[in-house]
């Protein structure tokens, strides 16, 4: 009986560049205020942009209240 071997795949780590974090976390962001914002982080002076953001939650079907 002749024992064959396989060839075991190294592993190595995925370099993911900086900028690609910063997007990652931009996006985050602007996820977070187009579904969950409610007048926390914009308060009353960005009251027009708050209600653009409601409104599109109510659009896509978000429930937001």
């Amino acid at each position: 009986m002749v024992a064959t071997t396989r060839p075991v795949p190294s592993t190595e780590p995925i370099r993911v560049p900086g900028v690609a974090w910063l997007a990652v976390a931009v996006a985050m962001f602007a996820v977070y205020l187009i579904l969950q914002e409610n007048g926390a982080l914009l308060a009353s002076s960005w009251q027009t942009l708050h209600e653009l953001f409601h409104d599109g939650r109510h659009a896509l079907g978000v429930p937001c209240h």
